[in-house]
């Protein structure tokens, strides 16, 4: 069901189509630097960050952004959001920039052109169904955050159909905990406006909230303990700490 803030007519099509066609610009170009082994960070974060301001601007999604002093250009974080919908990206993009990489499902991988481009710009495919390789995935993320480079997870693991908050997967607060890694929790409200659930028309003119709150850092709750329950107590509460900082941002 639309948002009833929103009428079917202004749905758009042309728009959304217009989203997919920016989005496969900046893919391809990304794809024959692979094919001819140039792919450079630098230039990938570029093409992330003008994209990304790209379907800001002509999607007009007026964004109320709080917070930003609390993202540290010195420091990388792993983030943490919630997930409402594929404009998410966009404007977690244009409100951090283009130094963050993605971990995502290894489903997006498999879309032509864009699922090699985003392999070659470093974004991180994970695969829940496979622990082993799950594992790997996190290892990676884990480099990367080591190399300055900021990591964005959404521990609901799937976007949420209503924009209420789903059930946290563990992964991600393993590894914060294992890598004493600091979390920044973000929260988006109303993505899920500029493209509801079951329909492919985007809207335009829709305002986003993004709260970028206080950095959590997993090394406040390293247990005294040896034992796995004393792991699973400390996750356990990082987890409800972090899913409380997102549910304050609506």
């Amino acid at each position: 069901m639309l948002s009833s803030r929103l009428s079917p007519e202004r749905g758009s099509l042309a728009l959304s189509l217009r989203t997919v066609y920016e989005t496969f610009a900046i893919s391809w170009p990304t794809v024959v630097d692979a094919a001819l082994g140039r792919v450079r960070k630098d230039v990938c974060d570029e093409r992330l960050r003008s994209w990304s301001q790209k379907i800001v601007a002509h999607t007009r999604i007026q964004l109320d952004v709080r917070g930003r002093e609390h993202l540290e250009k010195s420091r990388s974080f792993l983030v943490m959001s919630n997930h409402q919908s594929h404009y998410d990206i966009p404007v977690v993009f244009a409100v951090v920039g283009g130094n963050i990489r993605m971990i995502a499902k290894k489903e997006l991988f498999k879309v032509p052109v864009f699922g090699a481009a985003i392999r070659e710009a470093g974004f991180i495919e994970i695969d829940r169904s496979n622990r082993q390789r799950a594992v790997e995935s996190l290892e990676i993320a884990k480099k990367m955050l080591s190399d300055g480079v900021h990591v964005w997870i959404a521990p609901e693991g799937t976007r949420s159909r209503t924009g209420e908050l789903l059930p946290f997967k563990k992964g991600g607060f393993n590894l914060a905990l294992e890598a004493q890694l600091s979390i920044l929790p973000i929260t988006i409200d109303g993505t899920k406006d500029i493209l509801p659930p079951d329909t492919m028309r985007s809207y335009p003119d829709v305002n986003v909230k993004i709260v970028i709150h206080p950095p959590i850092d997993a090394r406040a709750y390293a247990s005294n303990g040896s034992g796995i329950a004393d792991f699973k107590a400390s996750r356990d509460k990082l987890m409800t700490d972090v899913r409380e900082a997102i549910e304050r941002g609506f």
